[in-house]
This record gives structure tokens, C-alpha cells and sequence, in this order.
């Protein structure tokens, strides 16, 4: 008869746990503090899992990380590129300057991406992919 209680008890003190915390103060503790910036799209996707399985605690991982600025990203640091600025990269003939994306990849969100390495493997993006950037596609 003991075990069922122990059972019931163990997943209560679970649910009150993850209720107290928060994915991006527990990940990013050095976040904490900030008022104001772009939200990190990880966090934000971690704190919306924990609102599939339990509602409340998700919210209230919400709700602690943007009471604390861990959902923010540091230093007004950005986690995409602009859509207007790809069209620097893109030449007159359609085809993407490597040198000019990565220069403006790490510019845009402070990470250095490996672009000019031989086992990227590049693709070809659709017309309709193209055309949702503003950009047209070279024959």
C-alpha cells in the first residue's frame, strides 16, 4: 500500500520541480538581468515543449524567463539574417559569394560558420524558396 503513495508523491514533487524551473535560467544563468532584446528561438522552443506537457509549468517557465532576461540573447546579438541582407551576397548571375554569406553570417549573429569547408554539402534551393526571399532564381 505504500507504494502507490510513493509513486503519487514522487511524480507530485516531479510536476512541483519542473514548475520551479525555467529552461533558459537554467541553461543561460549568465542571461539573467537583462530587460530587453531579441528572443532566442532555442529557449523559447524549450519553455513551448514544457507547455505541451504540463500547461502551467510551461507558462510559468515563461513567465521566469522573461522576468528574468534569460529569453533574451546577449548583447543584442541576433540568432538570423536578415532577409534584405542576402541579397549582398547574391551576384548578378543568381550564384552565392561563400566569402560574402560568411562575412555577413558572422557579422549579423557574432558566429563564424565554416562555409569554405569541402564536406558542406550545398543544394540548390526551389524558385518558390527563392521567391519567399525576395530573390530570383539564375538559369
Amino acid at each position: 500500500m505504500r507504494t502507490p503513495y510513493r509513486v503519487i508523491s514522487g511524480a507530485l514533487a516531479a510536476v512541483l520541480l519542473a514548475q520551479l524551473t525555467a529552461c533558459g535560467t537554467l541553461f543561460f544563468p549568465d542571461r539573467r538581468g537583462q530587460i530587453d532584446g531579441r528572443i532566442d528561438p532555442v529557449v523559447a522552443a524549450l519553455n513551448a515543449i514544457g507547455i505541451l506537457f504540463y500547461v502551467i509549468p510551461g507558462l510559468i517557465a515563461f513567465g521566469i524567463d522573461f522576468a528574468t532576461g534569460a529569453i533574451y540573447l546577449p548583447n543584442g546579438q541576433s540568432a538570423q539574417v536578415d532577409p534584405q541582407e542576402l541579397h549582398k551576397v547574391v551576384d548578378a548571375e543568381g550564384k552565392i559569394d561563400h566569402a560574402r554569406l560568411k562575412a555577413l553570417i558572422e557579422q549579423q549573429t557574432g558566429h563564424s560558420l565554416p562555409l569554405d569547408d569541402p564536406r558542406l554539402i550545398h543544394s540548390s534551393a526551389s524558385a518558390e524558396q527563392l521567391a519567399a526571399y525576395g530573390l530570383r532564381p539564375a538559369a
